[in-house]
């Protein structure tokens, strides 16, 4: 059922948000301009944080993999990290998750069932720092004793009876802060990145709004469809607009701005992965012969 009305979905989606752009860059000049006025050293920058961005996201992968028992090298995590991003977002599906699921079991011998728990302590690590992202501009010190709560309850889910928490205490969870470091490393420079776009369309703007700008947008990534959350990331931020106060112009033109960049960097690791025959070092056809 699912593979009958996802790809549909993510097509009308994805049909639906271009329209919308299109109407919007039509009808607001101002924003056409703004895009017009972009500063090629200001996309040079972005697309060097991006890289540490992808970074992040193979340091995530190797402390995830460290909950199950498996350990890879740095070398072929970054392979492995850039593969499964170029596969998630030009795959169908968005499909990058299962690719690097089924090269994990094949190669290593990871527990698909471990490694999808550990998965979701990672999910659990995003959303709690995007959470408190979000929130920091109405709590302001109230963060510090809901981030305590937010401990208590994570800690509370470990000791509690339920299936979930059983998975849990089979995991190794002595380096467990190797994850959460590293996922609040990939939510900070997510905030730097989105505080350099802002700041070219909206010189004023304070890195307080930016953070919250931030926990509104990483939400989108838990109940998007599209690949990139297309759609889904600009949809959360207009209606958040009222905790973090950046325009819709400010909206549409910063995330075009970042759709240009990731989706170039990705084009750029795709010609580096064939390029250097990456796909051979990581097994691919191995592991795609299983699918």
């Amino acid at each position: 059922m699912r593979t009958t009305w996802r790809p549909i979905a993510t097509v009308f989606i994805l049909l639906i948000t271009i329209a919308a752009f299109a109407n919007y860059f039509a009808s607001h000049p101002q924003v056409r301009q703004l895009l017009r006025d972009t500063s090629p050293i200001l996309l040079l920058s972005l697309l060097g944080l991006y890289v540490l961005f992808v970074g992040s996201l193979a340091l995530i992968n190797s402390a995830t993999l460290r909950l199950c028992g498996t350990r890879l090298i740095g070398r072929e995590s970054l392979l492995l990290t850039m593969y499964s991003s170029v596969i998630n977002f030009f795959g169908p599906l968005q499909s990058g998750p299962a690719f690097r699921a089924l090269y994990l079991k094949k190669m290593h011998g990871t527990n698909l069932k471990s490694y999808g728990t550990a998965t979701l302590v990672y999910y659990g690590f995003y959303a709690f720092f995007s959470g408190l992202f979000l929130v920091s501009g109405l709590l302001g010190w109230w963060l510090i004793p809901l981030a305590g709560a937010g401990l208590l309850i994570l800690w509370l889910t470990y000791r509690s009876p339920f299936a979930f928490a059983e998975r849990l205490r089979k995991l190794d969870l002595s380096g467990w802060y190797y994850l959460a470091a590293a996922t609040f490393l990939q939510v900070s420079l997510l905030a730097i990145i989105y505080y350099v776009e802002l700041r070219s369309v909206m010189p004023g703007i304070h890195f307080s709004q930016v953070i919250i700008y931030t926990g509104a947008a990483n939400f989108a990534l838990f109940v998007s469809l599209t690949p990139g959350a297309i759609g889904f990331r600009e949809s959360f931020l207009v209606f958040s607009e009222k905790l973090h106060h950046v325009s819709n112009n400010a909206i549409v033109v910063a995330n075009t701005i970042d759709r240009a960049v990731y989706i170039s960097l990705l084009l750029f690791l795709a010609v580096a992965i064939f390029a250097t025959h990456a796909q051979k070092k990581l097994a691919v056809a191995t592991a795609d012969a299983e699918t």
